[in-house]
């Protein structure tokens, strides 16, 4: 709004000088004395004006008017300096505590409806620390994206079908043979973790021999339901609620795939050749055709995963997002170009690769887990720095940038820790409101006049702007990034100022402030799934 009045006014002074459509551009100066806006239109327009620039915005500022503008100065050599009135930022002190938790949001998204489907581990282990950054970003995703206005589900693909989940059923009944004194082999391609071997004692204790002529089917199915179980549960822990598990058996069973296979030979993108059926990927983006059926009649797994993200566009969603590991960059060409096979638009899907995380401690990656001898899961991490701080860290970068976890840093319990930082200003904020009982309603603020102050009401204010920007750009980070700055910000103003003092009045107005920059930390924070501690 002040932008907008800034510019319709800068247009005005301009026409006086017979000068029209003009691009206007303003920015932020970095210093706070060369004041809230700047603009170098008179920089831009001294060429063409064969005028010096400093006499451009000399003879623009005295035709400039605008009520919001208190001040206006001319730097060399031809920056023009806008003041503004700081009304704004007080009014929105009451505007935030109003409005609450739903500070922040808009209806930007209104009308669009997102599936969102990250983590989908297999069901044949634990979850790794790729998991756990792809889970971050997906569900802080949702959440701005739902408090932008979306409708969004987040979804969980379940590959409970296949060769991973037949050598998992394989490993599971040879651990429970041999315990019988039937000794078993592994297959080659088998599963040697912890967990499965627990599982198959706790089979052995619970029957003894009563299983050892069960089917294949029985293990596969126990151990798949067993280990997604324990996936369920570490991501509840991870304060992730998934709105659908979908089982990869259950799209296959309701799948016609020889028909869409068909569909796309009629569409002339799948041939036959050597005895297989190929998807022309080549002509559809990617670097080469891909087999769908071999040469003995069974489906590779990009059927499968065909099948599933077209049962998602008949399921009513408009707009896919898939969250992958970096290992998939080959496969993103693949599935798109499959929709553009069957007739969809390939642009419905969007594909997120999250790159790789390192885990540190002490300056040395850690690659083992000491419990287990394999790599570090989701639920050891959780153990060791808190949930909080885990969303929090994996939250700090963009996705598609590697990163390194510190151990120690996560755990420090000082300000070098951001999540320990941001926690720590929130935390002040709730003792200072608890021990202040009479907050009353303000209409006029006469007190809140000084720069740190309007420093803090000035990232208050951004708050809206920032989350529609992380939500339009589907980058979350621009939300972690926020709440540490508005957070720094504060810790500067508590460092500086007593809010409550002699002054009734005063010490009301800045309760009321108070309470706003707590709304706005909480807010931000639930965007990203940290939940602050009422002290520290």
């Amino acid at each position: 709004m002040i932008e907008e009045s800034i510019k319709n006014s800068l247009n005005e002074a301009l026409a006086t000088l017979d000068i029209h459509d003009t691009i206007i551009e303003l920015t932020k100066p970095q210093k706070k004395e060369n004041g809230d806006f700047a603009t170098n239109i008179a920089l831009k327009l001294a060429k063409s004006l064969q005028d010096n620039p400093l006499n451009v915005a000399n003879k623009i500022k005295n035709n400039f008017k605008c009520e919001l503008v208190t001040n206006v100065e001319v730097a060399p050599p031809g920056f023009i300096n806008f003041f503004v009135k700081k009304d704004y930022l007080l009014d929105n002190i009451n505007t935030i505590n109003k409005e609450g938790a739903n500070y922040g949001s808009n209806t930007s998204g209104k009308g669009l409806n997102y599936n969102i489907e990250f983590v989908s581990a297999n069901p044949t282990g634990i979850l790794h620390l790729g998991n756990a950054r792809g889970g971050a970003y997906g569900d802080s995703l949702a959440r701005i994206l739902r408090f932008s206005g979306y409708d969004v589900t987040e979804e969980y693909y379940v590959n409970d079908a296949g060769v991973q989940i037949t050598n998992l059923g394989l490993s599971i009944q040879a651990r429970y043979l041999t315990l019988l004194g039937i000794p078993t082999e592994i297959p080659e391609n088998g599963y040697h973790g912890p967990e499965i071997t627990e599982i198959a004692e706790n089979l052995f204790k619970e029957h003894k021999d009563t299983l050892k002529d069960k089917e294949l089917d029985y293990f596969k199915e126990l151990g798949t339901n067993i280990l997604l179980d324990k996936i369920k549960k570490v991501l509840r822990d991870y304060r992730i609620n998934f709105d659908i598990y979908s089982s990869e058996k259950n799209i296959v069973g309701k799948s016609n795939l020889p028909k869409m296979i068909e569909t796309m030979k009629d569409n002339g993108y799948a041939y036959e050749s050597e005895g297989a059926t190929w998807l022309k990927s080549s002509a559809l983006g990617d670097d080469k055709d891909h087999v769908l059926i071999k040469n003995d009649g069974t489906y590779t797994y990009l059927v499968p995963d065909i099948a599933y993200h077209i049962d998602k566009i008949k399921r009513g969603y408009t707009n896919l997002i898939d969250v992958l590991g970096t290992d998939h960059h080959g496969y993103v060409a693949r599935l798109k170009g499959s929709l553009k096979a069957l007739g969809y638009n390939p642009d419905i899907l969007d594909v997120k690769l999250l790159q790789l995380v390192r885990l540190v401690k002490d300056g040395v990656e850690v690659k083992m887990s000491k419990r287990t001898g394999n790599s570090v899961s989701l639920q050891e991490l959780i153990d060791e720095v808190g949930i909080n701080a885990a969303r929090y860290f994996f939250s700090m970068h963009s996705l598609d940038t590697q990163m390194d976890f510190d151990l120690e840093l996560a755990k420090k319990k000082s300000n070098e820790n951001p999540v320990y930082y941001v926690s720590y200003a929130y935390a002040r904020i709730s003792t200072i409101l608890n021990s202040y009982k009479n907050i009353k309603n303000i209409n006029k603020y006469l007190y809140i006049n000084d720069n740190l102050s309007y420093n803090v009401l000035e990232k208050l204010y951004e708050f809206p702007s920032v989350v529609l920007n992380a939500a339009n750009k589907k980058l979350p980070h621009l939300i972690t990034n926020y709440v540490y700055e508005l957070a720094s910000s504060f810790h500067v103003l508590y460092s500086k100022k007593r809010f409550i003092t002699e002054n009734e009045d005063e010490t009301n107005e800045y309760m009321n402030f108070l309470s706003a920059i707590r709304v706005t930390l909480k807010n931000a924070l639930d965007l990203i799934g940290v939940i602050p501690p009422e002290r520290m």
